[in-house]
């Protein structure tokens, strides 16, 4: 017996525990860290780039050298042998085999391309926004990405800022609703399984903030507002299961996003106990020079890393100074030592050490998969929004014989995919005259004039589409912005569209046709001049590659239009910020607190949009006009669809406590159900209210309270008081 446990003990020793495909991930997590040196674990927290740099907003070329044991790679490709390749020298030639993770920018789809986040919330479909989630891990993962850098849930209440189109609006309830859905579908059940993909939550926290809506500056949060509106989508998704977490360039009132302890640590790690990391946004380690709280690139790193950032994104900082600063007793080895489990604990999750390499599959096993082209068509189908519809110009009559198709965003492909798209491309775009010609084709005759381009100054191509309007029963003006109008680094003084744009519409006006207005673009737009001229206005967004038939459908009338706006537009761009839960002003007087110069009111509200079918909300119900704290109060209201179609209809639900120790937003969005009504059909929407999710408040600490005392569940335009009793 003894010969035979000695054996067993020797054989035993030969496989590592790290290697041991059963023995816990938190023990093979720890037997790892206990074999590597300073240097391997440092090589663990830094990542760099392999492929041609598609993002032109990051400096820096391409590495000619991946450094055996390099933690992380940003793979510019989409070929997984060449990934493999990669992988199979980080294995076999490093001393412990560690497994490089590698990440990219998969925002809204990867090869097949969906509508951009801020159009997907237009939808009030997270169940969709999760399947369009699916398919894009499913797309990643098999092109050799592990780790997507993506949902975005900055709140966002200006959209001269360009990265409103990465996010989910203006309200901090929906980008955690929408962000959640996003996570969930990246990750899947599991890590580990087949098709997950980690994802990373950003930007950490308030760049949403950027103050005049210029990206990479400064933003002045104050902890009421971090507490209340920019944290908890964020602490929504740690709950959810987010893997990692990306810090921001921008200044948190003085304390750099990318250096903040209380955020980084004190709230992420030891309240929210997420155990995975955080990766600094690119360069955002050496730009804590530029925002003048670091004087060196030492510096830099120090502060960083003990701020709580696991990994240095393409500066090579912590490469070049960790070590330096471990011998200079700055860095503990066991904050070294926290950071480095962080990252191999998302690496054990994803399998990485058990199945490192991806299945070797043809493009078209990987890409545009028929449940993937479904997806993307229907997600694009219900964030469209229909904003104006005067005199029932939609959807177009069957009389309709003569349509002139004109615009910069009619024959267009590229712009439709919308920033962040680097893998779509425009041969798998259907452009709108190719789903107007095949919704449209057999029944009408359809003429084109581009008319302008999207900006400059040339008036030629005027008098085609004025003659072509002429003729015709009907104009769809297709205008809108270009993909690299909005996304990063793209931000713009006016939100309006360029001039040549609109004064292509006023002559078109002129000719006394109809017309239906089809904007794609990024952010909300200033439509104070154009709105008088369309009949008809929808908002199409940046749809990605299904823009065509869904757009087409709905003017034939073959799609009901559902999508409701995620946020608000403003009807000037002196307006901004204007969003629905502000706070009470001072003066509620008709006359005060109001602009002298132009209306008040914005041109669309946040849940704005309309149907080409009608609903009548029954009243409101209520279970008690009085409930104690730990009660469930029930609100219900009954929709009915009294048009002659059916419909998706979304029903927002909002709260209000007029009276509190710290003053509350008008009305604050709590609960929302999107469900469809057959035509004459009643449906009957339930909200279960919790009065400590759904009631209570934070304050500047992050600690929330319920006060007893008044409130007001809203519907629709119903509002219906009820009481908290102690």
């Amino acid at each position: 017996m003894g010969l035979i446990s000695t054996v067993f003990i020797v054989s035993a020793q030969k496989t590592p525990i790290y290697k041991d495909k059963k023995a816990p991930i938190e023990s093979r997590i720890k037997d790892l860290i206990s074999r590597m040196t300073l240097d391997e674990k440092i090589l663990q927290l830094n990542q760099f780039t392999v492929g041609y740099n598609t993002n032109v907003n990051n400096e820096g070329g391409v590495i000619k050298e991946i450094p055996i044991g390099i933690g992380s790679l940003i793979y510019f490709g989409t070929d997984p042998v060449y990934r493999n390749e990669i992988q199979r020298n980080a294995i076999e030639k490093s001393r412990l085999g560690i497994p490089i993770l590698f990440g990219f920018d998969v925002i809204h789809g990867f090869r097949a391309v969906y509508p951009i986040a801020l159009a997907q919330a237009c939808s009030w479909n997270p169940d969709l926004v999760k399947s369009a989630s699916e398919m894009a891990a499913r797309e990643t993962k098999l092109s050799g990405i592990d780790w997507t850098f993506s949902p975005m849930i900055d709140v966002v209440r200006d959209p001269r800022w360009g990265r409103v189109a990465e996010s989910y609006g203006e309200d901090s309830y929906t980008n955690a609703i929408f962000g959640v859905a996003a996570v969930n579908g990246y990750q899947g059940k599991s890590l580990s399984d087949r098709f997950s993909i980690a994802a990373c939550l950003k930007h950490f926290v308030g760049y949403g903030e950027s103050e005049g809506g210029r990206d990479y500056h400064a933003t002045d949060v104050s902890a009421q507002s971090l507490w209340e509106t920019y944290l908890p989508p964020f602490e929504a998704c740690v709950n959810a299961g987010a893997a990692t977490v990306m810090s921001g360039f921008n200044d948190i009132s003085g304390v750099p996003a990318t250096a903040n302890h209380y955020t980084l640590t004190e709230v992420l790690k030891r309240r929210w106990k997420h155990d995975g990391f955080v990766v600094s946004d690119w360069s955002a380690i050496r730009q804590l020079m530029f925002q003048g709280v670091a004087g060196s690139r030492k510096d830099t790193g120090f502060k960083a890393f003990m701020a709580g950032v696991e990994m240095d994104m393409a500066d090579s900082i912590y490469l070049e100074n960790l070590k330096i600063l471990v011998n200079e007793k700055k860095v503990p080895v066991k904050n070294i030592d926290d950071a480095v489990s962080r990252v191999l604990r998302v690496k054990f999750r994803l399998g990485l050490f058990d199945n490192p390499y991806t299945p070797i599959v043809s493009e078209n096993e990987r890409y545009l998969s028929t449940e993937s082209r479904q997806v993307t068509e229907q997600l694009a189908e219900e964030s469209m929004v229909l904003l104006k519809n005067s005199n029932n110009t939609l959807p177009i009559s069957s009389s309709v014989k003569q349509i002139a198709l004109i615009g910069p965003m009619a024959a267009d492909k590229k712009n439709l995919l919308g920033s962040w798209s680097y893998n779509g491309r425009e041969d798998d775009v259907e452009s709108i005259i190719e789903g107007i010609e095949k919704e449209f084709g057999k029944t009408a005759t359809i003429s084109y004039a581009k008319g302008c381009d999207f900006d400059g100054n040339d008036e030629s191509g005027f008098s085609d589409a004025i003659e072509a309007a002429k003729k015709s029963d009907i104009i769809l003006l297709c205008l809108g912005e270009k993909k690299d109008w909005s996304g990063e680094n793209a931000s713009r003084s006016s939100i309006a569209l360029p001039t040549i744009q609109e004064k292509m519409a006023v002559e078109l006006k002129k000719t006394g046709k109809p017309i239906v207005l089809v904007l794609s673009n990024g952010r909300p737009l200033e439509l104070v001049r154009l709105e008088p001229i369309a009949d008809a206005i929808l908002e199409i967004w940046q749809p990605g590659i299904a823009g065509g038939s869904p757009l087409a459908g709905i003017l034939s009338g073959r799609i009901n239009p559902s999508g409701k706006l995620s946020m608000t537009f403003p009807l000037t761009t002196g307006q901004i910020p204007t969003y629905y839960n502000s706070r009470p002003k001072a003066r509620p007087y008709p006359t005060n607190g109001i602009y002298q110069d132009i209306p008040t009111n914005p041109l669309y509200w946040m849940g704005y949009g309309l149907s080409y079918t009608s609903y009548k909300y029954s009243a409101m119900t209520i279970s008690s006009s009085k409930i104690k704290r730990n009660e469930k109060l029930i609100a219900e209201v009954e929709v009915e669809n009294t048009g002659k179609i059916a419909g998706l209809e979304t029903v927002n639900w909002y709260i209000s406590d007029p009276v509190c120790t710290i003053s509350r937003p008008i009305k604050e969005l709590k609960y929302f159900e999107k469900k469809e009504i057959v035509a004459g059909g009643k449906v009957k929407y339930r909200f279960e209210i919790e009065p400590m999710r759904d009631l209570s408040y934070t304050n500047s600490e992050g600690k929330r309270f319920l006060e007893a005392g008044e409130y007001f569940v809203m519907v629709n335009d119903q509002k219906v008081k009820f009481e908290i009793i102690e």
